[in-house]
């Protein structure tokens, strides 16, 4: 039997670039603030990159080997706390290289699955300093499916839809959206809702590195379209609750999976 609710907390940090110890110290103080309050969250998510930010110079030196550390940590807050865990994505190193990854947890802290981001951003350099991912984030939330993705994916639409006729009811995405493009990241992902008629649950970070400054304005986005909660631009803790059920309905009102034409796109 799903649990067709789910209150959510998105951790909206400030990353410090090349600093995994001030990283790792920072997501601790905000995942224990996010489960001090009178409501518990069911869920809690951190942003892309969290542990190390874009020193991609340095990446290979500073990332989590094997996301040891990382999953350890995540997996034992998860169980420990009772709660489902998106744990924001990565820098991985393994044997054929360096991946921007999620791993995300159940409420007993077993590993649900995990995601390597599969759009490099070119801007960035990321296709210079990591590998890409090659299969589609699926996870189960409490027996409602649901996907992941990182940032950048969200400009490409098939992979979202590739998640909907899966059966995904949500996708979440940590990310390291910079300024000037808020428009932009609220647009493509009110657009993700609407097209695919899903919860979009978006944490991004905060803060400034070097100088690229980043927004914050972490969202939930209900399968309507429309935002059901946003941050500023500091750093803080984004709360909302969501229910699956209203997923149904809107794809019963509106039936446009049942009218597409694929053999014609």
């Amino acid at each position: 039997m799903s649990n067709t609710k789910l209150k959510l907390a998105l951790l909206q940090m400030d990353i410090q670039i090349g600093e995994p110890e001030a990283n790792f110290a920072k997501a601790e103080i905000l995942l224990k603030e996010a489960v001090s309050g009178d409501v518990q969250p069911d869920l809690i998510m951190l942003p892309e990159m969290w542990n190390t930010g874009y020193a991609l110079d340095r990446i290979h030196e500073l990332a989590d080997v094997e996301g040891t550390r990382t999953r350890q940590k995540l997996a034992a807050f998860a169980q420990a706390h009772g709660i489902l865990l998106i744990g924001g994505s990565i820098a991985e190193k393994r044997e054929n290289g360096v991946f921007n990854t999620i791993h995300a947890f159940d409420r007993s802290g077993k590993e649900l699955g995990t995601y390597d981001k599969i759009h490099l951003f070119r801007l960035m350099d990321e296709e210079k300093y990591l590998q890409p991912g090659t299969e589609a984030g699926t996870l189960a939330l409490d027996g409602t499916s649901a996907g992941m993705m990182i940032c950048y994916d969200i400009r490409f639409p098939e992979l979202f839809r590739k998640l909907a006729l899966a059966g995904a009811k949500a996708v979440f995405v940590p990310a390291e959206w910079p300024n000037p493009r808020l428009h932009h990241w609220r647009t493509l992902l009110q657009a993700r809702a609407i097209e695919n008629q899903m919860y979009v649950i978006a944490c991004n970070r905060c803060g400034q590195s070097g100088e690229t400054v980043f927004f914050g304005h972490s969202m939930v986005i209900d399968p309507w379209g429309e935002i059901i909660a946003e941050s500023d631009d500091q750093e803080g803790i984004l709360t909302a609750e969501i229910d699956f059920g209203l997923v149904d309905e809107v794809r019963a009102r509106i039936p446009i999976f049942e009218d597409r034409r694929p053999a014609l796109y």
